[in-house]
């Protein structure tokens, strides 16, 4: 068995679509729209995918302050350079429990908890 993909419900699609391509900096593989108020969106170029859904028909939506997904960073000082060029305040961090990581989370255009992590090498 493998994972597939995480699918996270959107309030604002185009907001959601911009977020995780110009800040995580996921590709889109590819777009439908399977209804007149609905779209679904597949990011990622790996095995393992993010799915943005927008279903205009359907209420708010709910999600657990525990539970976020998280992306890899290179640098994480350079990367919070970006978050903070686009307006985009922290959450929370950073924070570095041992010396072989550091990591911060945003909150993604729906209140979603994006962690930003890198893995420290040492020589």
């Amino acid at each position: 068995m493998k994972f597939c993909w995480v699918t996270i419900g959107v309030k604002d699609f185009d907001k959601s679509l911009e977020f995780y391509k110009g800040v995580a900096g996921l590709t889109v593989d590819h777009v439908m729209n399977p209804g007149p108020k609905m779209k679904i969106a597949f990011l990622g170029s790996g095995e393992t995918k993010v799915e943005l859904i927008y279903d205009g028909a359907s209420g708010s939506r709910s999600y657990g302050k525990d539970v976020s997904i998280g992306f890899e960073v290179s640098s994480l000082e350079d990367f919070m350079g970006v978050l903070k060029e686009k307006g985009i305040p922290l959450e929370s961090g950073p924070h570095q429990p041992n010396p072989g990581i550091k990591f911060v989370y945003v909150l993604d255009p729906n209140g979603f908890r994006v962690q930003f992590v890198e893995n420290i090498r040492r020589a």
